[in-house]
């Protein structure tokens, strides 16, 4: 893992944050020849996906039952009458990283490796954004589909997706740092902490559709800036939603033959308290290690890094009792679990979380402070177990599984392409 973490360190400083979508031919080469052993990802007599129909899937960051419920979005709404509509379970801890592999691979964080948004080196000492492939265990839909003939392209609002799964395929977009030849096509891109980013994205999308039938997988990942700023039934949320809305169907025209696939990764709530677990286990007189906030990443505008979990690393293994016993009286702490109970519970990878887990109710989050804790009036967020529910829609989909066999966002494309 050490190996790993350096790797990690090295991208951070030299290329991931100025990345762009122009990723040299020789990492798309690396990573599109890459083969990890996996799980199996679903029976094969559901779909054996060849090269007949394209499939688009969007992964809609934060869009929580709440935003489907208060928007009128006429073509969801037909996706949900003539295709599969449910609502279903996302992967705990509730953050972008951790479903977002999840959708992607196919698998559990038992088996992809992805525990949450940033990762504890236990030996360095260091806390590091999850953003490198090399973290990813398990193969991305991507991988699979190329082993069966079919190229991919990977468009997301956000750079991290582009660098965390773009192992497989052909084309990656990172719309927060478009190459030249996509502003020339289609204009500077939005900055990163708006919702117009997401219109662009998709603009690019149905580009995609248009001019690259070849595509047989368009990956398509927005940002959910707009549901960390604005509540389902805010006028700002319903006009993001209603565009997005018009959008898909503009997708659907461009490739009518194509099946739509879509899900979130999770929703979200509005929070009203904040703790620090590293000042209130000090402030106690058992200090620990480090307090990782499973939601934490470079978009700090979007939930200053505070989320509804976080994994705790000890100083001294001795101390967990009465570590449990100290956070147990804090005000919103809903449950702690051991690594092997959240591990087990959650399908979980063991070695890369805390030695505790703690989870918080519906309106508490926990993260890095400049006190034990704070109030951040207007503050949205997920993380919790609270933000789990999310709706999965299959769309035009030839020989797609029955209704029953979603049960999680995690199931969205995992019968596709099997190894």
């Amino acid at each position: 893992m050490s190996e790993i973490f350096r790797k990690e360190k090295e991208r951070r400083s030299n290329a991931l944050i100025a990345m762009t979508d122009a990723i040299s031919r020789r990492e798309l080469l690396k990573y599109g020849t890459a083969a990890v052993a996996c799980a199996a990802f679903g029976d094969p007599s559901f779909w054996q996906a060849g090269a007949t129909q394209r499939i688009v899937v969007v992964m809609f960051d934060g869009f929580g039952p709440g935003y489907l419920a208060e928007s009128k979005m006429p073509v969801l709404g037909q996706w949900k009458r003539d295709g599969i509509y449910k609502q279903v379970k996302g992967v705990m801890p509730s953050v972008t990283n951790v479903n977002n592999a999840s959708i992607c691979c196919g698998a559990w964080p038992e088996t992809h490796g992805i525990n949450a948004n940033s990762y504890f080196d236990e030996k360095s000492g260091e806390e590091l954004y999850v953003e490198s492939a090399d973290l990813v265990l398990a193969p991305t839909l991507f991988e699979r589909a190329a082993r069966h003939g079919v190229k991919s392209a990977l468009l997301s609002s956000k750079a991290k997706t582009a660098t965390l799964l773009m192992r497989g395929a052909e084309i990656v977009l990172t719309a927060e740092h478009p190459g030249p030849e996509w502003v020339q096509k289609l204009g500077p891109a939005p900055e990163i902490y708006s919702r117009e980013i997401n219109y662009w994205l998709m603009a690019a999308a149905i580009d995609t559709l248009k001019t690259r039938p070849d595509i047989g997988v368009l990956y398509v990942h927005t940002t959910d800036y707009p549901m960390h700023m604005w509540a389902p039934e805010a006028p700002e949320s319903k006009e993001h939603l209603a565009r997005l809305d018009d959008l898909f169907g503009q997708a659907m025209k461009a490739a009518p033959d194509a099946a739509f696939l879509a899900t979130a990764d999770h929703g979200m709530n509005a929070k009203s308290l904040c703790w620090d677990f590293e000042k209130v286990c000090a402030g106690k007189g058992v200090p620990i290690r480090k307090a990782v906030s499973t939601g934490r990443d470079r978009y700090m505008k979007h939930h200053r890094g505070c989320s509804g979990a976080a994994y705790i690393y000890l100083k001294n293994l001795q101390d967990a009792a009465r570590v449990r016993e100290i956070l147990s009286g804090v005000k919103g702490v809903e449950r702690i679990l051991t690594r092997e109970d959240a591990a087990r519970k959650f399908k979980l990878m063991a070695s890369r979380i805390g030695h505790l887990v703690v989870l918080g109710d519906k309106d508490t989050v926990f993260g890095e402070l400049d006190d034990e804790k704070e109030s951040f009036p207007g503050l949205r967020s997920h993380g919790s177990s609270h933000e789990i529910d999310i709706p999965l829609f299959v769309y035009n989909a030839k020989n797609a599984p029955s209704a029953d066999y979603f049960s999680h966002n995690l199931d969205l494309a995992r019968w596709l392409y099997p190894v």
